[in-house]
């Protein structure tokens, strides 16, 4: 019933603005299907007069206008409909062309050339290009899991979710019960912050990891949503931003150029390999399964082991 009243009243609004001159309630009738539908002329009078109310508590301008043989005509203006010019200054343009070249490659790529083209016709300078090369670097965030989507909805809209998740040290996923904080994107991949039901503590889950559907639940948070800033601290912390201590591996030579940024101290050991003392924190065995045979941890021994235990993970499957 809902979605009927809102596709009636769209229908009429599209009406009332898009005519030239009045239209009476019956050209009005004739033109929308709900209101040919009416079973009678008091139904549908009821049903009209309701529906100009609702336009009108809603913002739209409705003008009534008597022609000459007295049938009373209505339309909507579009000067007296039209919002008015919206003023950017240099750095507010520059914010918004950024964010819409940021998100120009993901899932939300059509919402951001939508949102640009809306400001665009309500006045965004036209010499402001979000799209054109002002520098080397180009920002982007890539969003290829089908997880992003729900879970940017389920945290807009506080809904637990469960899905199911494989550890790096696991061969097979398991089902977690989670209340989604906020998504956070960290050295190229994406994190979702959240309350584990089922463990009763604080979880971040790469969302690479995550398999099969994110199912929503309709029950309500149990646990207490930390701000914003206490969230991505969390996100660093577990995917190996902090660190306490070092650690000590080989690299290829002319290989693992990030970790080479991160190193303390590089040493040359010819035959191709390097030795690196980088800082080790939560996350970095994850880090460096990614660089496959081009590393090779030597200390601490936890760290190899980690490491062994993740790479035997992932040749089970």
């Amino acid at each position: 019933m809902a979605i009927a009243k809102a596709e009636r009243l769209m229908n009429l609004a599209l009406c009332l603005l898009g005519t030239r001159r009045p239209l009476s309630k019956r050209e009005l009738r004739d033109s929308i299907e709900a209101y040919l539908e009416a079973g009678s002329d008091d139904s549908f009078n009821r049903m009209f007069e309701r529906d100009k109310d609702d336009l009108r508590e809603l913002g739209l301008v409705i003008e009534t206008v008597e022609n000459l043989d007295g049938e009373v005509g209505y339309r909507a203006g579009r000067d007296s409909n039209r919002l008015p010019p919206i003023t950017l200054d240099a750095e507010e343009a520059a914010a918004l062309g950024l964010a819409a070249k940021v998100w120009q490659q993901a899932r939300l790529a059509g919402a951001a050339s939508g949102a640009l083209q809306k400001l665009r016709a309500a006045g965004l300078p036209e010499d402001v290009d979000p799209y054109e090369a002002h520098g080397a670097l180009e920002p982007r965030i890539p969003v290829h899991e089908a997880a992003f989507e729900p879970l940017m909805l389920a945290c807009r809209d506080r809904r637990p979710v469960l899905f199911d998740y494989r550890k790096a040290t696991a061969a097979r996923p398991e089902p977690r019960h989670v209340e989604p904080w906020a998504l956070e994107c960290w050295r190229g991949h994406w994190y979702l912050a959240g309350w584990d039901r089922d463990r009763s503590a604080e979880r971040v889950f790469r969302l690479s990891r995550i398999t099969g559907k994110v199912r929503s639940r309709g029950a309500k948070f149990t646990a207490e949503v930390p701000d914003v800033v206490t969230v991505r601290e969390t996100v660093a912390s577990w995917a190996g931003e902090t660190a306490d201590r070092s650690a000590l591996i080989r690299l290829r030579t002319g290989a693992g150029y990030p970790l080479r940024a991160k190193a303390a101290q590089v040493r040359e050991l010819g035959d191709g390999w390097d030795e690196l003392e980088i800082p080790y924190g939560h996350g970095l065995d994850a880090w460096l399964v990614e660089f496959g045979p081009d590393v090779v941890v030597l200390e601490p021994a936890e760290l190899r082991a980690d490491v062994v235990d993740r790479l035997r993970a992932v040749a089970k499957g």
